[in-house]
């Protein structure tokens, strides 16, 4: 499932947020970081992320933003894609809840390919006019 349609991601890109809702706003946000990831952009990605920005991994390791960047871009871990399934976001203010499936299709430490399924949550905050992922949390893996 599609996180955004071909016309918000347009939008994103060409910077009119204005014709999006704010729960589109936040998917396209997630949209981004997720193609930022499978692109290895690591200037991309750190742009989407909060200067305070923590994550916890399925296996429980917790990163703040440099060793997320690092990890995810320098070849430990190489994204092929990312699909978020059904979510579900919640708005309070400039603080963002999403919630959704994730389905990961990533290597690691020269490993094939593999698909992870799991859980994920997602803490955004509005810096301006933009969406910052604040903090992120994935798993346990499903089987």
């Amino acid at each position: 499932m599609a996180l955004v349609d071909a016309v918000g991601a347009r939008r994103l890109r060409r910077g009119t947020l204005a014709d999006m809702s704010v729960d589109q706003e936040v998917l396209a946000a997630a949209d981004s970081r997720a193609v930022a990831l499978a692109d290895g952009d690591a200037e991309r990605l750190t742009d989407l992320l909060h200067e305070d920005f923590r994550w916890t991994a399925h296996v429980g390791d917790t990163y703040d933003r440099a060793e997320y960047v690092r990890r995810n871009t320098e070849g430990h871990t190489v994204w092929r894609s990312q699909t978020l399934v059904d979510p579900e976001v919640v708005v309070v203010g400039d603080t963002a809840v999403l919630y959704a499936e994730v389905h990961d299709v990533v290597e690691s430490d020269g490993h094939a390919s593999e698909t992870f399924r799991m859980p994920m949550t997602q803490v955004w905050v509005r810096s301006g006019r933009r969406w910052k992922c604040l903090a992120g949390h994935a798993g346990p893996r499903l089987s």
